[in-house]
């Protein structure tokens, strides 16, 4: 295929996925606000109002940038993970994989298409958490670089489940069994600080963790970590998973009947 070819088809997939998500709003969009919305009203106002501070900020200041992560995150790796296997269900993601398409092309659309749900809804969020907190952005290229890289991510990891997955029911197990209980250890909710010495080595343990408080830290200007190895070790997820992905497209194991 040639450039121009692989760009139309890159933007097919792309707007595929993104009119697959759109179309249907009320069941994608809508949701994670609410839900957004209530852990605001209940974690931020009422629990919040009897917390304090937590890291010389108001605790609904404080938990705002986790949560806006947290719907980065679940609808970042949900898009992509129902998306493919729908496809594979369906046996129209052969008719790809048979085509000139090549598999790198057919991966950054479906990936893409993750991130651009995860981003709008990170959006959504960000402006509804505007009607409880004022957000001032302390650095505004590491808060969208991290936003960015994270979708990406998620995206790539909801991308392998759905190869692997054998029924709708196993698309359900990654989140509810490691991603749920990631993101709410992962110190969307509390100061890693807070923790005894133990349970702060094992914190350091959780990747989610890194990506919330970079990106609380792109947003209030603190942090229980290193930015720059949170960054490295992101970055190097990414190249692992979009490895594994290339290698399960190039072999069709899983994918072709």
């Amino acid at each position: 295929m040639t450039l121009q070819q692989q760009w139309v088809a890159l933007q097919t997939i792309l707007n595929k996925e993104i009119h697959r998500f759109s179309r249907i709003w009320v069941q994608t969009l809508l949701p994670p606000v609410i839900t957004m919305s209530l852990y605001f009203v209940i974690f931020g106002t009422l629990i919040g109002s009897r917390i304090g501070e937590m890291g010389g900020f108001s605790y609904m200041e404080f938990v705002v940038p986790g949560l806006i992560m947290m719907s980065v995150i679940t609808n970042s790796y949900s898009n992509v993970v129902s998306s493919f296997y729908s496809a594979k269900f369906q046996h129209s993601i052969e008719e790809i994989l048979v085509s000139p398409t090549p598999n790198y092309i057919i991966l950054i659309g479906y990936v893409l298409g993750g991130v651009a749900r995860g981003l709008a809804v990170g959006f959504l969020v960000t402006l509804m958490s505007l009607l409880f907190t004022k957000l001032q952005v302390q650095n505004l290229a590491i808060t969208i670089a991290i936003v960015f890289l994270t979708s990406v991510l998620f995206s790539l990891m909801g991308f392998i489940n759905a190869v692997f997955a054998n029924s709708f029911d196993d698309i359900s197990i990654v989140p509810t069994f490691i991603l749920t209980p990631l993101t709410y250890l992962g110190g969307v909710f509390y100061s890693i600080s807070l923790l005894p010495e133990f349970w702060q080595g094992v914190s350091l343990l959780n990747p989610i963790l890194y990506m919330v408080n970079v990106f609380r830290y792109g947003i209030l200007g603190v942090t229980d970590i290193q930015v720059h190895y949170a960054f490295m070790g992101v970055m190097a997820f990414i190249v692992v998973l979009a490895t594994i992905s290339m290698y399960l497209l190039e072999s069709g194991k899983r994918l072709r009947s």
